[in-house]
C-alpha cells in the first residue's frame, strides 16, 4: 500500500482546495478526476503531483491497483460514489467524504462492521454539512444524560464563484428528493415537511436568518450524537416560501422515477450560478436541546467562510487518518475525533442560553 492521499473530484472548487491545503503541509497526494487537462493545470501550480484521469469506473480500477493509504472522495452524489469508493479502498485504506445526504451518510454508517472487518476507517460528513451541527450537539450535552429533543440548524456563509450548479451538486440535491422529508419521533426515522418549521434566529452577532427543516446528514449525525428521542434537522439555505412546500412533494414523487431524476439531474446541473459575497461575517452551527426535567442548553459554533472551512475540515481528517489516529469502522467526524475538531480548525463555540 502507498502512502498517497488520493483527491477524487480534484478539479471541482472543493476538491482542488481541499488538494492545496494537503500539498502545503507536506501531503503526498494524487489529483483524481475526469478532465485530464484540468487536473495537469491545477498540478501545475501546486507542483511535483502527479493525477490520474478518467471516468469514475476508471478511477476505481486504477485506485484498486495503487491501493492509496487515504482516499478522499469530493465526488457528487454521495449516495452513488461512497460505497463504490469505499470497496475500491484497500484492506487498511482509510476513506473520507464531504458529503451531507441522509441517504450516503446513512449507506456508509451501516458499513461499520465491514470496515471493522477490512481495518479499515471511513469517515463521511466531513465538512460544514454535519460537522457544524454535530460538534456543538457533542459541546452542549457533553456530561449529561440524553435530552428528550434536540434541534440543529445549519447556517453557512460562503462566498460563490460565477459558473452553473454542475451535476455533481444537482445529484446531491435532487438524490434525496425521492426519500421526501425526514425528522426523529420516538426514536425513529418519520415522514416531515420538507421546509417546515420554519424559525427565526438571531446569532451571537446581531444576524437574523430564517431556517427550515431539511433531512441532510446532519439529522442522522445528531441523532447518534444526542440519543434523543425527537430531532429536526434545518438550514437557512432551504427556500421556505408557501410555494415550496407545496412543489416539494409533488418533485419527491415524481424524483422516484429514474429517468425523470436523471432528466433533473441534467436540467438543473445547468442552471447558472451568480457571483455573490458572504451574506454574513460568519457561518454558524446551532442547537438546542430540551431534557425531559425542563432544562435547556442552546450552543452557536462560529465559523469563518462554510468553505473554507470545508477545505480545513477534510484535510485534516485525511491527515489524521493517514497518522493512523483512529479505530477502524465507519464514523462521522466528532464521533470519531470529539467535539475539538471543529475547533482544531478554525471553529469557536459561543455559549448560549442554560436554563
Amino acid at each position: 500500500m502507498s502512502n498517497d492521499i488520493w483527491v477524487l473530484g480534484a478539479t471541482g472548487r472543493t476538491g482542488s482546495g481541499i488538494a492545496q491545503r494537503l500539498h502545503e503541509t507536506g501531503q503526498t497526494i494524487v489529483l483524481a478526476g475526469r478532465d485530464a487537462a484540468r487536473l495537469a493545470s491545477i498540478a501545475a501550480e501546486l507542483g511535483d503531483v502527479d493525477v490520474v484521469s478518467g471516468s469514475f469506473e476508471s478511477l476505481l480500477t486504477q485506485m484498486r491497483h495503487a491501493a492509496p493509504a487515504v482516499v478522499l472522495n469530493t465526488i457528487g452524489p454521495f449516495a452513488r460514489t461512497s460505497v463504490p469508493v469505499i470497496e475500491a479502498c484497500p484492506p487498511g485504506g482509510h476513506y473520507v467524504d464531504i458529503g451531507n445526504e441522509l441517504p450516503g451518510i446513512r449507506a456508509v454508517l451501516d458499513g461499520h462492521q465491514r470496515a471493522v472487518d477490512k481495518a479499515s476507517t471511513v469517515v463521511t460528513g466531513a465538512g460544514f454539512g454535519v460537522i457544524a451541527t454535530e460538534s456543538v450537539v457533542l459541546h452542549v450535552c457533553e456530561g449529561r444524560a440524553a435530552p428528550a429533543r434536540v434541534r440543529v440548524d445549519a447556517i453557512p456563509s460562503l462566498a460563490t464563484e460565477r459558473g452553473v450548479i454542475g451535476s455533481a451538486l444537482a445529484g446531491s440535491i435532487l438524490d434525496g428528493a425521492p426519500e421526501g422529508g425526514r425528522r426523529v419521533e420516538h426514536g425513529s426515522l418519520v415522514r416531515f415537511a420538507v421546509a417546515g418549521a420554519r424559525q427565526q434566529l438571531t446569532t451571537p452577532t446581531g444576524d437574523t436568518v430564517t431556517t427550515a427543516a431539511l433531512p441532510t446528514g446532519d439529522l442522522l449525525a445528531a441523532w447518534r450524537a444526542s440519543h434523543a428521542d425527537s430531532v429536526i434537522s434545518a438550514s437557512s439555505e432551504i427556500p421556505s416560501s408557501p410555494a415550496m412546500r407545496v412543489a416539494f412533494p409533488v418533485l419527491s414523487t415524481l424524483m422516484r422515477s429514474s429517468t425523470l431524476r436523471r432528466f433533473a439531474i441534467d436540467r438543473v446541473a445547468r442552471i447558472p450560478i451568480r457571483e455573490r459575497e458572504r451574506p454574513r461575517t460568519f457561518s454558524w452551527g446551532h442547537v438546542r436541546a430540551e431534557w425531559n426535567d425542563g432544562t435547556r442548553r442552546e450552543g452557536w459554533l462560529r465559523l469563518d467562510d462554510a468553505q473554507h472551512f470545508t477545505e480545513a475540515a477534510a484535510a485534516e481528517v485525511a491527515r489524521r487518518l493517514l497518522a493512523q489516529q483512529a479505530e477502524p469502522g465507519a464514523y462521522t467526524p466528532a464521533a470519531l475525533f470529539g467535539a475539538s475538531l471543529a475547533t482544531d480548525v478554525g471553529g469557536e463555540f459561543v455559549s448560549g442560553l442554560h436554563s
